[in-house]
């Protein structure tokens, strides 16, 4: 058995890790690299493998760094099934088409602003046809219900946490009467997280794919959540100030949501209008909306006792839906939330509102996700004086402000206790998902505390076990 790290190795993007085993080739995850745009194109463009050569594709999660380049997969040559849970099915039918469109969209005012034509033409990754393809090769399957994947591999889906659908990939092996248990943390996510449920606890795997993003990092309680949004909305409201939140459309879009709903409930916040300006998350709530069998009993329970049936609606809140409405927002007199893609300020209308708003002291940018290096949000997060959005300078004199509570990631501590929950049963564990001050201190953690051989995996690093 090799397994190849073709991406997410020393970084936090790009999930590409090849597993070739009897003879047949297994990919878990196939996810868009994020970064500094020139750098991420390039090694987007470069798979590392022949699409055609692969058999299985398991998928973790329908984040885009995990499943965006799927289409790339399918365009290059992938016939076969792409297998997933049915939320992330659901999810990836419209995030891979949002993804191909903002593609296209992105090219098209490069080739137009560059006089750019025929042969030097930029090309999109690919197009909203190729997602459409993509779709259609998915095979949705339930959560703890074994599927053959390949001759002397079944695979099971774990609930991850994390987001909607979101698993642990358990592959049970037997090559040549060698049986051995391999398991694929994908993006582990937090207990008590608002929507989604807790991860499941897992006990037993011969070899360990664990994820790292926050392997040195502690998250501050998830009760100080509700706290310091709530102060941070009456501060800015009380300045006729508007917060700006970059969301990934998926998970963090509606866990804010549904706080803001239940501080709206509680009368802790005003009356302050919040707008979603994503038809992107638009779509994907829906999907949440259909899934209820994944939503954490918690919630369910909480919905129950207020007779509210829809967590990701309330009377302040409104989606935006076209263009004309969403430049409307810039014209907005008065204190708003507005909530809009991209989570880390790449694409999508949030660079309208960033360019629109960071000039003015009043407003906040509120930034609730992990920020991958070479993007507009690290650098903001970072403190940068001046940005450039659209190709011209804009001076920042908004607030940014992060709060790492809403991170739907394990951190330092939850990683230790799931790690701890296999005893010495681990006997190689490999470190993906992570910078290299996350997953290398715990590395040294992990080979103090148990007997694994452990690794910080290396890109395009092949190992045999």
């Amino acid at each position: 058995m090799k397994i190849t790290f073709h991406g997410a190795a020393r970084t936090v993007t790009g999930s590409r890790h090849l597993l070739e085993v009897n003879g047949r080739k297994i990919l878990l995850d196939c996810g868009l690299v994020q970064g500094r745009r020139e750098e991420a194109e390039a090694r987007n463009r470069r798979m590392g493998f022949d699409a055609g050569t692969i058999d299985a594709v398991v998928l973790s999660h329908a984040h885009i760094d995990h499943s965006g380049a799927l289409p790339t997969l399918v365009k290059n040559g992938y016939r076969g099934p792409i297998h997933a849970t049915a939320a992330t099915t659901d999810l990836c039918e419209v995030m891979l088409r949002d993804s191909a469109h903002i593609q296209e969209r992105d090219v098209e005012t490069i080739n137009r602003r560059e006089g750019l034509e025929g042969s030097k033409a930029k090309r999109p990754l690919y197009t909203e046809e190729d997602a459409s393809r993509a779709s259609r090769q998915f095979r949705s399957q339930p959560y703890r219900a074994p599927f053959e994947v390949s001759d002397g591999v079944t695979a099971t889906f774990l609930d991850a946490g994390h987001i909607l659908g979101a698993a642990m990939v358990r592959l049970e092996i037997n090559e040549k009467g060698n049986r051995r248990t391999l398991l694929f943390s994908g993006d582990l996510g937090r207990d008590c997280l608002p929507i989604v449920r807790d991860p499941e606890h897992v006990d037993r795997a011969d070899i360990l794919l664990l994820e790292t993003t926050y392997g040195n990092r502690e998250h501050p309680p998830l009760e100080d959540i509700e706290r310091d949004l709530c102060e941070l909305v009456n501060r800015t409201v009380d300045r006729r100030g508007k917060i700006l939140i970059p969301a990934f459309a998926v998970g963090r879009t509606q866990q804010i949501t549904y706080i803001l709903n239940n501080l709206s409930n509680a009368k802790r916040i005003p009356s302050v209008p919040v707008f979603v300006d994503s038809p992107l998350a638009l779509e994907t709530t829906e999907v949440f909306r259909r899934h209820p069998d994944c939503w954490d009993p918690e919630m369910v329970k909480m919905l129950r006792e207020r007779n509210d049936s829809d967590p990701f609606g309330f009377r302040m809140l409104t989606y935006i839906r076209s263009t004309e409405e969403s430049k409307r927002l810039n014209d907005l007199d008065g204190p708003a939330v507005i909530i809009s893609a991209s989570g880390m300020c790449e694409s999508g209308r949030i660079l309208h509102h960033l360019a629109n708003h960071l000039g003015n002291d009043r407003n906040v940018v509120l930034i609730v996700g992990y920020q991958a290096e070479g993007t507009l949000g690290r650098r903001l997060v970072e403190g940068a004086d001046r940005v450039r959005i659209f190709g011209r300078e804009v001076d920042r004199r908004a607030k940014v402000v992060k709060m790492n509570a809403l991170s739907a990631h394990a951190g330092k501590g939850e990683l230790r206790k799931f790690y701890g929950g296999f005893g010495n049963r681990v006997r190689r564990l490999f470190l993906v998902h992570g910078e290299p001050e996350q997953s290398e201190p715990f590395a040294a953690w992990a080979k103090e505390h148990s007997s694994a051989r452990v690794e910080v995996a290396s890109p395009a690093e092949e190992v045999e076990i």
